[in-house]
């Protein structure tokens, strides 16, 4: 019965996607490439995580961003919270044949915890604020909230040559409108929304391939994603 719902969860989100790429997407299909790693120092409630992206307007060739992210994390004892503390470098291009460029370094703090449903269903949510610098414009802030969720397809957890359905759903809100030199953008900055496969390869290595849809108040559009994600 849990294993029908699901594949019925994870059909329903592609259903939409599909949906999403026929009715308002014209642009080419892009693609999201994508290591995500974390590890503890020793036996400590302190790590690091972070995570290196290079994404593409297409499939591969046309530059929409390389970003180069990393955070001290700590765990509080006794509680099911991770807080964190990073930096990014985001280097972003413009779609087609320009090679006009422009640069964005980020301060973020994020809380997020995890929550298991049933006995199946492993959630996180995460909460991260950012302080942004982006070139030609005043400083920003926005606010982020992502519910992720993992549903193993063969047993209860999600354990080495686990495969499993990978779900999440992320808001992002702007904190000021108004960019400098007249400039606004809206409340809402964007929503993603992302399903895909996943296979834990072995213990501490996995590895997703999914759609994911971004959308905004002005466009929408479809991305790829192959993630693999480490912790050690």
């Amino acid at each position: 019965m849990k294993k029908r719902i699901s594949l019925i969860l994870f059909g329903l989100a592609f259903f939409f996607h599909n949906q999403s790429i026929s009715q308002s997407d014209p642009d080419e299909l892009g693609a999201w490439y994508m290591y995500v790693f974390n590890t503890n120092f020793k036996d400590s409630q302190w790590g690091f995580q972070g995570d290196i992206q290079h994404r593409n307007f297409n499939l591969l060739g046309d530059l929409q961003q390389i970003m180069l992210r990393g955070g001290i994390n700590y765990k509080p004892k006794n509680t099911p919270l991770k807080l964190v503390l990073g930096y990014a470098n985001i280097t972003t291009g413009t779609q087609g044949s320009s090679n006009t460029i422009f640069a964005e370094n980020r301060l973020y703090q994020e809380t997020s915890f995890a929550v298991k449903l049933g006995k199946k269903i492993y959630s996180n949510h995460r909460f991260r604020y950012e302080l942004r610098y982006v070139d030609d414009h005043d400083t920003r802030t926005r606010y982020r909230y992502n519910l992720f969720i993992n549903i193993p397809l063969k047993g209860e957890m999600i354990v080495a040559k686990t495969p499993y359905f990978a779900f999440y759903n992320e808001l992002f809100i702007n904190g000021q409108r108004n960019i400098g030199m007249g400039r606004t953008v809206e409340f809402l900055d964007r929503n993603r929304l992302y399903s895909a496969f996943g296979y834990m390869i072995r213990e501490g290595l996995k590895v997703q391939f999914g759609l994911m849809r971004q959308t905004t108040n002005l466009s929408g559009k479809n991305q790829l994603q192959l993630s693999f994600h480490h912790s050690f």
